[in-house]
């Protein structure tokens, strides 16, 4: 069968069966390149049921790309809380600066361009291009890396093989709706081509399909798994007499970046004073494990950059996902409920 053949038998089976998704408009490219952009920043590394209520949430308080491009970075992270990799937001909020002031908010239409904006890849450039605009590009996630494998039961490592991976993928590629072939290549992956327990039964490739019904299915595609890492570390909840805790802004280039967090250290120093608390947090981070040992300490002051924030107003300041299960973990820790502080409102 030809692969025009192919990608027509994946569209009529995307035309009936294809997710609705607040970004997504089958036929023709999204009317508002905006929302595009923003739900492929958001989609990185996140799954699309995690996206959808964060996405609607987003767009309602930043409606426009100007809207976006006018707001403080701080806002955007408030915006952004429970999504983690905060790089992904100040990489938004820093390309609608370039639109808006750069190009006078018109949307770059070239992969050339679109690659010159921040935070966005080769994958994500054919996305949005292909979403946005109705090009077509060829987009090459995860899922479309499991289906192609499989298709032609490709059992070879996958980082030995990505340029025959690309290049099927491509062939594939339905030049004349490349928006609804990128939408339904994601969507066969997403609801039928899973990792595990894959619907075969039911998909529209499956008489083609050189790994359905084999033993070895759920076994491709073969991937090389990087061990993590694990790190250690303290942090250290800091109050004052007037019942604040110590929070400092990150300017450390990174993940967490611009967000407030309490401070912390991998090495073993602690402030002198500091109270080893009956608790610890982990937090698993792309290529290593982080754990931190709770320290409890009263003081009026701390030497570094930060301050002390009423415990009302703690919600304020994004944090990251860590930093949440710190002071969640700090209010149920019996040194800080039992000996340092009456005001109530610390375990609440």
């Amino acid at each position: 069968m030809s692969n025009l053949e192919l990608s027509t038998l994946l569209l009529n089976w995307y035309d009936a069966n294809g997710r609705e998704l607040p970004w997504r408009v089958k036929g023709v490219a999204h009317p508002n390149p905006y929302a595009v952009l923003v739900s492929e920043l958001m989609l990185q590394q996140t799954t699309v049921k995690t996206v959808i209520p964060y996405f609607y949430r987003f767009m309602e308080r930043f409606p426009t790309i100007k809207a976006l491009a006018e707001a403080a970075v701080d806002d955007v992270y408030q915006y952004w809380q429970g999504l983690g990799y905060y790089s992904r937001a100040r990489s938004l909020h820093a390309t609608a600066k370039v639109i808006v002031q750069e190009q006078g908010g018109v949307f770059p239409r070239t992969r050339q361009e679109v690659l010159k904006l921040k935070g966005i890849g080769s994958y994500t450039a054919s996305s949005f291009l292909a979403l946005a605009f109705n090009l077509p590009e060829t987009v090459v996630d995860g899922n479309v890396i499991r289906i192609i494998c499989r298709m032609y039961h490709l059992t070879v490592p996958v980082d030995e093989i990505r340029g025959v991976i690309e290049e099927k993928a491509k062939g594939l590629t339905d030049i004349a709706r490349p928006a609804d072939y990128a939408s339904a290549i994601m969507d066969l992956g997403a609801m039928v081509c899973t990792p595990k327990n894959p619907k075969c039964q039911v998909c529209p490739w499956q008489k083609y399909c050189l790994s359905a019904g084999k033993d070895d299915v759920e076994r491709i595609p073969v991937r090389r798994k990087p061990e993590k890492k694990e790190k250690y570390g303290r942090v250290f909840l800091i109050f004052n007499a007037a019942g604040g805790v110590f929070i400092r802004k990150r300017t450390e280039k990174g993940l967490l970046s611009g967000l407030y967090e309490f401070p912390w250290a991998e090495d073993d120093e602690k402030p002198s004073g500091a109270e080893e608390a009956d608790a610890e947090v982990s937090h698993i981070f792309t290529h290593f494990k982080l754990v931190l040992r709770l320290y409890i300490l009263k003081a009026e002051n701390y030497p570094a950059e930060g301050r002390f924030v009423n415990l009302k107003e703690l919600g304020d300041f994004p944090m990251s996902t860590l930093m949440k299960k710190v002071w969640a973990a700090g209010k149920e820790c019996s040194l800080l409920k039992n000996n340092l502080h009456s005001d109530t409102r610390l375990v609440k």
